[in-house]
């Protein structure tokens, strides 16, 4: 299933987010984004439209089994490239801010060599 860079982005926001606060909404997202709050608005239609997230009658952001799947690939990817360049000694900030762009074009196949490859050659 195709998605964008900007809707895997706000898929695991609202993954992140879901998991540190009882409900998440559109300010919520827009906040820890840096983002309008209109983008943000935008952004969530086509979400729903796409069957990704569920918005109920108070507001409240939901996850649905499709973005949830999303989801979880990109944080997987976020978290375990990230934590690789820091251990080949990439500054944190640097390694969280390029795990952000590589999660989105490493293929599957790729990242799960790359896993295997590091779970079978560390010390």
């Amino acid at each position: 299933m195709y998605t964008t860079e900007s809707a895997e982005n706000y898929l695991e926001t609202i993954f992140i987010l879901s998991q540190v606060r009882p409900v998440v909404r559109s300010i919520d997202i827009a906040e820890e984004l840096g983002f309008s709050k209109p983008s943000v608005s935008v952004a969530m239609k086509h979400l729903r439209e796409k069957g990704h997230i569920q918005v109920s009658r108070e507001g409240f952001i939901r996850l649905t089994p499709s973005g949830t799947k999303i989801a979880e690939v990109i944080y997987e990817r976020h978290q375990f490239l990230s934590a690789w360049l820091e251990e080949l000694g990439v500054p944190a900030d640097t390694a969280v801010r390029d795990a952000c762009r590589m999660e989105h074009v490493i293929s599957p196949q790729t990242f799960a060599a790359l896993k295997d490859y590091l779970a079978h050659h560390q010390s």
